[in-house]
This record gives C-alpha cells, structure tokens and sequence, in this order.
C-alpha cells in the first residue's frame, strides 16, 4: 500500500512541476513514506533523517534549498516527536491527508516550517486524488479499502490507518479500466483488511470483496487479479466460491494467522481460533485444489510458553505453507500489547523465530522443488539484469527468467521485449534460491516445427 501510495503522492505533485528523480541529491523534495508495524521502520527512519539532514545542509551552504517530508503511518503516530527530534524535517503528512500534500509543500515553499496534518479528514482522500498518470507496468496496484476494525492487541493500524473505509466499486473500477488502458495486465487489490471490502455498488447496494473481483475479471486487458492483505475472520462464501469460479483469481493466497495457540490467539483479539482457519483453509482447498498459501506469524507475543510455540509449528506443519513471513513480537506504543508485564526474554524470541523459519523455509522449499520440470503460465513483466533476459512471475508469484537468445521464432523480436505484458507458457527447468530458470515452451514448438519444415 505504500508503493501505491507514493506514487499517488508524486502525481498529486505534477501540477507544482514536481518529477520523480533517481537520487535524493537531484531531488528539491525528499518524501520518506513510512510504516509503523514493526519499531524497526521507525528506526530506519531516524537514521535516514540523519543522512538527509547533511545534505540538507549542504544544499543551503551552496545556496540551494531541500524539503524533506515524512509520510506515512510513523508520522501519523508520531508526528510531534518526530518533529521535537527532528526539527529540520519540513513537513509531516499522515496517510489520510495525502490529498493535501501540495497544499503543503506550497505552504513550505513560501517559507512555512514545521508543517504537520495528520488530522482524520471528514472527507476521504481518494474522492481528492486524481487518478494515476501513470501504472507501475505490466503489474499494478489498487487501493480499495483502508483501516482495520478489528483492533488485534499487537497492532497499530486503527489507530494510524483509522476505521475501515470502503472505496465505491464504481470508482475502483474506473481506475481499474485506466490502469489497464496504461498497460497493467495484473491487478493487486489493496487494503489493510481487503476482504472486509463493502463498497457501494452502481446500484446502491453495498458490494463485496468477491463481487468486485467478478467484475474486474471482466475489465479489457486485465489477465490477473490477487489481493492482500486478508483477515480469516472475513473469508465468506462468496470469496471462497470466487476462488473456484473466476479464472483470472489467481491461486495465490496470503492468509496470516499469527499463531497455532488459541490462548495467543485470543490474547490477540484475532476472532479465530487455530482450527476455525485449519477448516477455513480446507474449505478453500476444496474450492481451489492448486491454492498455494502465504501467512504471517508473531512469534515471542507476551505470555506465549513453550506449548504455545509448538502449537504454531504443529499448524504450520498441518496446512503446509509455500511461503510465509515471521516476526518476533515488536510493542507498539499505544497498542494494549504493549502494556503487558509477561513479555518473552529476547533470546527465548529469537530460539523460536530461527525454528520456525527453519520449517517455512523447508516448506517453501518443498513447494518450489515440486515445480521444478512443470509448465505454468508466466506473466513477463520486464528484462532482466542480464543481457537477453526476460522476467516474470508464475500465478504463484516466483520469478522465472528466461534466455532470449535461445528463442528463434516469430513470437519474440530480437530482444524478446515484445514478451513483456504477455502470459506464456514456460517450463521451470532450474531452481535457484528464490527463482526459477526457464523454458518458453511457445518458442521451443515452433522452433521445431521450422527446422522440420526445412530438412524436409
């Protein structure tokens, strides 16, 4: 959501005359686009201030001039700290006020320091933005819903993102249909809870996250559509008969469950115990049987023992996971985690985070091996770091790189480039650490139907 974001605020900065540059020392405005889910973020953010604050000064001692800006959701939490420890910083912008941001930079310009707008405005940014001038590529991005009602303990998003705020569909599907019109073959529908999705429809009645995804498959252009990120809680049948029903879903599921614990889980408000997403998931199998999963886990969150760990390993050895994230627990300030007393010793956390990762990666591994000498549909998205190199990325979201040089057939130009925002089916021939080698199995036909042609 942040990418989508920053690219929302460097086209609401085109009328000013703004242009994304490559480097912060050819930019007139540095925008640091924050996330406050994890204290490292923040962390992150201070030491990058540190090195922007020196050419900051190096740009006024040479007469120039650098505004720097922090957006996102630590200025959004943090905003007057970040201020009262970083007083150089020009302005401060939370996500919902992105829409002001030119105001703001204006107001900077004409000598205006220390600006921070990180109020919750009645209206909702996106009935401000203007739509995108341009797509990230072959993929693309759609915010459609924003906040979290759920409040799990451990989480800052209510408070940073606010309350779950639904896009009209009919807007979702205006951007969608100019995204297309751009070039994106592949949607990634966003939201902090996407599935809670209950924007209005056409007609007026309110529309789930399922109905939208069955009228985005039947946008020109748009070949794939996925989302995240999703809440077990809000998986209906809808959704689930979606899965089974609209091709252009592809079979890629981030899920996360947190924990295998029910008393972690219910510590964590998560409205789910460990065998409601175990029959959750094999509904969604039955739906899908070449659904492959991503999850997220906690690991370390306050009061969990030893039986509470290995009641994660035992689901995650359960359901079997083809990729998944890991964290050791990180209190937010302001989250009801945080206050607890019964925190897990550090050393405790990283022990049981190197296991589970130990078994994640070993699943990942399992389900990537199991790919190897299949054909499966590839979306090239853009060269490679390599000369004649191709990229792309399987439904399940591995990258394959394919050898041009090695094509001679009319599908491909000399350089394959015109491959690039086409599907095509490729045999996964080698595996690397976290891709694949491949075959076009289109080029490799035809090659062999010429050079029959010609012998004969």
């Amino acid at each position: 959501m942040n990418v989508y974001d920053s690219a929302r605020m460097a086209d609401s900065l085109s009328p000013l005359g703004f242009e994304e540059t490559l480097a912060p020392e050819g930019a007139d405005l540095v925008i640091i686009n924050t996330c406050h889910i994890r204290e490292r973020a923040a962390e992150k953010l201070y030491s990058e201030l540190g090195r922007l604050r020196l050419l900051k000064q190096e740009r006024q001692a040479a007469g120039g001039k650098l505004t720097l800006a922090v957006a996102g959701c630590v200025a959004q939490a943090e905003g007057a700290e970040l201020l009262a420890r970083a007083p150089f910083v020009d302005i401060v912008v939370g996500p919902q006020s992105y829409h002001r941001l030119a105001e703001l930079v204006t107001r900077s310009d004409d000598g205006a320091r220390g600006l921070m707008d990180t109020e919750f405005p009645v209206e909702p940014k996106f009935d401000s933005l203007a739509p995108q001038r341009h797509a990230e590529g072959v993929t693309a991005f759609l915010t459609v819903q924003e906040g979290c009602d759920k409040f799990c303990t451990f989480c800052v998003v209510p408070y940073t993102r606010g309350a779950e705020y639904s896009r009209p569909a009919a807007d979702i599907i205006a951007e969608a249909r100019h995204l297309a019109s751009l070039g994106a073959v592949e949607l990634t529908l966003l939201g902090q809870n996407v599935n809670a999705y209950h924007g209005v429809g056409p007609e007026g009645a309110d529309w789930g996250l399922a109905r939208l995804i069955e009228e985005l498959a039947d946008v020109p252009g748009l070949a794939r559509i996925r989302y995240t990120t999703s809440h077990p809680h809000d998986v209906d049948d809808a959704l689930i008969a979606a899965h089974r029903d609209v091709p252009e879903l592809m079979p890629f599921l981030h899920l996360p469950v947190q924990s295998g614990s029910d008393s972690i889980l219910a510590a964590m408000n998560r409205k789910h115990t460990a065998d409601e997403y175990r029959r959750l998931i094999g509904r969604l199998r039955d739906a899908r049987p070449d659904l492959a999963l991503s999850s997220d886990f906690i690991v370390g969150f306050p009061g969990e023992t030893a039986a509470d760990f290995e009641a994660t390993l035992r689901l995650v050895r359960d359901i079997g996971f083809a990729q998944a994230f890991a964290f050791k627990y990180s209190p937010r300030p302001g989250t009801p985690a945080a206050d607890r007393d019964d925190g897990v010793p550090e050393a405790e956390k990283d022990a049981r985070l190197a296991a589970l990762l130990d078994l994640l990666r070993e699943q990942q591994d399992s389900f990537n091996d199991a790919m190897l000498g299949q054909i499966v549909p590839v979306l090239f998205e853009k060269p490679g770091r390599h000369p004649n190199q191709l990229v792309g990325r399987t439904p399940y979201l591995q990258p394959v790189h394919i050898d041009t040089s090695l094509m001679r057939t009319g599908l491909l130009d000399k350089t394959g480039m015109d491959l690039i925002g086409r599907i095509a089916e490729t045999r996964l021939d080698e595996r690397n650490a976290y891709s694949f080698s491949g075959t076009l199995i289109n080029g490799v036909e035809q090659m062999t139907e010429t050079m029959m042609r010609i012998s004969a």
